[in-house]
Formats: structure tokens, C-alpha cells, sequence
């Protein structure tokens, strides 16, 4: 009898065990890096027509009917605030995009213009960014359409079908190689980055050169992107993003609580980025501010580091962390007044998404530096660095990720094999911009802080981050002032 209670039991455990097993093993990080799934190939066994395109890379091909992309920067005006606005270029029926088509060759070998396309649809396209307008290589926003203009997911080079892309042109970055890399490593640090991929782009049958397929950051289905919705029709939404950015004049805005600290640069508003105008509802948007408020009131008060009543139960603090350091560590201060996401997910805390490092590591025009912490005054982090619990949680963790995805041996090899997988696509691109690389033509303002060359590009990265990262080891201690008692006594005081 007591054998068969034993055997009676030990289905009970293995079905148990089976119910809890998926929830023990951890999520399955789904990052892919490109070019650590596509390893060298052989040689291209086909005969190729003098001048003819071949590259291991997907390849893009665009074709606007001889229609010029809108999106180029015109002239500035003074909008009904104040504020200077940038008029951009419109295509001839006033509108901000125009029709076209694309095609994506990818079959996993090497890719040609006549290779059967994997992706083959209506796009409407536009130039996108803001300083980068202004660049010589545009970037360009791209909306994935059927026929009746309606929005079509479809799956561009391995990542999650959706319709809103971004072909994202490196110029400034001569490294090329910014944005894959720190996206890569912050999607494999935090809840969330954008997926990337390189490729080739042809517009209007011209080369165009090395560019970056990017995941845009708004909501998905099926795991795709954001895990957020929104019902209009009956007034709720499960999560929402926000934009902290120049005023674009063509978005909602949050007139949130940081508005009455100060913390905000002039200039810089709030935009709510998804829901998108055609879902946000004046009763949504007023819904988003108050959530949004909530969070920044709870921030700014005298029980700022209150369990119960402070910040932490409307943020994801490791998401915080994470930002916080990933952006000192690239000197990516644009970080919290331009190109910055936060978003809520369906847990109800505010998380961040990291976007645009195209200025990072000493790429600005101006020099950075890489002796000082820049980011504990800003907005939400002259809050958060006064908790003390907050700033040890900042340099644990910086000694947690300094052990591997910013170790001085982990970004060196990551570079190495990213130059070594993008092979000839590197020189095609420049043979395509050659004047961007030669003397007198640089844009960064001290003259000897722009690289001639590729090599010097690359080493130029490699040694600010060698650097950056041995000073933040000697100093990372130091962020414990902004949380001394003595910093922040009298303001954490309450009488009883």
C-alpha cells in the first residue's frame, strides 16, 4: 500500500512540476545580434555583371517614382508658445509622406536586385530625425501599408512583424555602429530595446550605402514590441509612451507635474507617442497626464522614498538603474530631454527605453569629457539620487554589468566582430560618402576630433570607452554624496 501512495505521489510532484516548471526557467531573451547569427558565408557562386550589387547583407530597395521623400528642414517660425518650430519640406498634396514602394531582399546568402524578395509592399515614407535632417545621408521613418492604405504587419529581416520601421543612415557615427551595438546591449540589460539589423539600401535604382533597420517603439501584437493596448471606445488602455523631446508641433502633449519643477529644458516638451492621434481621445490623454503626474508628485515630494507613498510603486527602479548607467557609461546626454521613452506597461510602472546614441561617446559636437557624472541633476534623477537606497542600487549594478556587457574585453571583441561582419558593405558605404570623410569636411567642431578614416573611427570608440569606464570604476562610489544626509536632510525632513 505504501508503494502505491509512493507512486500516487510522485505523479502528484511530476505534475506539479510540470505546471511550474515554465514558470521557474527565466524568459528566453529573444535579442538577436545579427552578426552573431550570420556567420561568414562562402563565396558568391554566381556570375555577376560588372557593377552589379552583391552583399551578404538584407538588402533594401525603395522606389518613390521619382518623387522627392519629404522631410528635409526648410526654415523655423515662432509657434502660438514661443517657441521656434522647424517647417520641413512637404510632398506636393501637403502632406508629410508620400506613396511608394519597397522591396526587402533577404535570403539568408549573399543578395542581388533581382533575388526574389522576401518583403514586397506599399510603403509611405518620410525623412525623419532632427539634427540628422539636416545630414547630407537621411534617415528615413517607413509605414508598411496594403493597398487602401491601411496599415500591414509584415516581418522585415527576422524581426516581429509589424508596420512602423525606421531605416536608420549612421553618418555622424563613422563607426557605424552606435546604435546597433548599445541597442543590442541594452535589449539584453533591460526589459526592452529596439531590434535592429543592418543592410543595404538602393533608392530610385542609386546606392545608397550601410544602413539600420529599426524596430520604432510603440505597441505590438503577439509579443511584438510593447506589450500595451488602448480601447478607444470604451476609454482604456493597459499602458501608454511618452516622448521627451523638442517640440514637434505635431503631437499631444503631457502637461505633466515636472512642468511646475523646472527640471524641464526649455523648449522640451512631453509627447505622447502611442496612443497614436487616431486612438487618443481628449478623456485618454487627460487619463495619461493624471497617471503620469501621479507618478512625478509622488517623486517630488517630502515622502519621496516612502514604500507606500513615494515613487517606487509607480516605477520599475531597475529599468531607472539601468538607464541611468547605460547613459553614463556612452555619455549619452541627451538622455532625459531629447529622444527619450518612457513608457507603462501592463504591470502599471513607468519604464524607460533607450533611443538614439548617434551622439554618444564623445560623437557631439562639442567634447563631452569623460571625467564627471552628468545625469544625477536631471529631471526625474535629482529625485531618485537622493534616496539612498536608489544610489546603491545604481553601483551595484554598475559592478554587476562592468563583469560582462561592459567589460573592457566584452565591447572590444563585440566590435571587432561586427567590423568583421560587415566586410565590404563598410567600404561601399564610404566609397558612397567619400566626401563626408575627407579633410574640411568634418562635423564635429575641433577638427582633430574627427576620424579620417574607419580605423580611426573605431579606435577613437574603443579608447573613450576604455577610458569612460576606468574613471566610472574609480569614482562610482562618489554618487553616494547626492544621498549623504547632509545633502538631504532638510529637504526629507517632516514634522510628525
Amino acid at each position: 500500500m505504501k508503494y502505491k501512495r509512493a507512486g500516487v505521489a510522485a505523479v502528484v510532484v511530476a505534475l506539479i512540476g510540470a505546471v511550474l516548471a515554465p514558470m521557474l526557467i527565466p524568459k528566453e531573451n529573444r535579442r538577436v545580434h545579427q552578426h552573431l547569427v550570420n556567420r561568414e558565408k562562402g563565396i558568391c557562386t554566381r556570375e555577376h555583371a560588372k557593377g552589379e550589387l552583391c552583399t551578404h547583407l538584407p538588402l533594401v530597395v525603395i522606389d518613390t517614382g521619382g518623387m522627392e521623400i519629404p522631410g528635409k528642414p526648410l526654415s523655423q517660425r515662432v509657434n502660438k508658445d514661443g517657441q521656434e518650430v522647424t517647417e520641413y519640406s512637404r510632398a506636393a498634396d501637403g502632406n508629410t509622406r508620400i506613396d511608394a514602394k519597397m522591396k526587402v531582399v533577404d535570403n539568408g546568402d549573399y543578395n542581388h536586385l533581382d533575388d526574389y524578395a522576401a518583403v514586397d509592399t506599399d510603403i509611405q515614407i518620410r525623412v525623419r530625425g532632427r539634427s540628422s535632417r539636416y545630414f547630407e545621408k537621411s534617415s528615413y521613418a517607413i509605414k508598411l501599408v496594403n493597398k487602401d492604405q491601411t496599415n500591414q504587419n509584415q516581418s522585415v529581416m527576422g524581426m516581429d512583424a509589424h508596420h512602423d520601421w525606421v531605416l536608420y543612415g549612421p553618418y555622424l557615427d563613422k563607426t557605424d555602429m552606435r546604435n546597433y551595438m548599445f541597442y543590442n546591449i541594452s535589449g539584453e540589460i533591460m526589459d526592452y530595446a529596439p531590434n535592429v539589423r543592418y543592410c543595404e539600401v538602393i533608392l530610385n535604382g542609386r546606392y545608397q550605402g550601410l544602413y539600420l533597420m529599426v524596430e520604432s517603439i510603440t505597441a505590438g501584437e503577439d509579443g511584438s514590441r510593447l506589450d500595451i493596448e488602448v480601447n478607444k471606445k470604451y476609454q482604456t488602455y493597459t499602458g501608454y509612451v511618452v516622448r521627451i523631446d523638442q517640440n514637434h508641433d505635431t503631437q499631444e502633449y503631457v502637461d505633466s507635474f515636472t512642468g511646475y519643477t523646472y527640471r524641464r529644458d526649455s523648449g522640451v516638451d512631453f509627447e505622447i507617442v502611442y496612443p497614436g492621434p487616431s486612438k487618443l481621445t481628449p478623456g485618454l490623454e487627460r487619463s495619461i497626464a493624471q497617471s503620469f503626474s501621479d507618478f512625478e508628485k509622488a517623486l517630488y515630494s517630502y515622502d519621496y522614498d516612502n514604500d507606500r507613498m513615494g515613487y517606487r510603486k509607480y516605477i520599475d527602479t531597475e529599468s531607472f538603474v539601468d538607464a541611468f548607467l547605460i547613459s553614463e557609461i556612452t555619455a549619452n546626454y541627451d538622455f532625459g530631454s531629447l529622444s527619450t521613452y518612457v513608457y507603462k506597461g501592463t504591470d502599471n510602472r513607468l519604464r524607460v527605453c533607450m533611443w538614439d546614441f548617434n551622439n554618444s561617446c564623445d560623437n557631439f559636437e562639442q567634447p563631452m569629457g569623460w571625467r564627471s557624472f552628468e545625469l544625477e541633476g536631471i529631471l526625474w534623477y535629482v529625485m531618485l539620487m537622493r534616496d539612498e537606497d536608489f544610489t546603491e542600487q545604481v553601483i551595484d549594478r554598475y559592478h554587476v554589468l562592468r563583469e560582462k556587457w561592459f567589460s573592457d574585453e566584452y565591447i572590444a571583441k563585440y566590435m571587432d566582430e561586427t567590423v568583421e561582419f560587415l566586410g565590404d558593405a563598410v567600404s561601399r558605404d564610404r566609397a558612397r560618402w567619400e566626401d563626408t570623410y575627407a579633410d574640411g569636411h568634418g562635423l564635429l567642431a575641433d577638427e582633430d576630433r574627427n576620424p579620417n578614416t574607419y580605423q580611426e573611427a573605431l579606435e577613437q570608440l574603443k579608447e573613450y570607452l576604455r577610458r569612460r569606464l576606468k574613471w566610472m570604476d574609480e569614482n562610482i562610489e562618489s554618487l553616494r554624496q547626492y544621498s549623504a544626509e547632509s545633502r538631504v536632510k532638510k529637504y526629507s525632513e517632516v514634522a510628525n
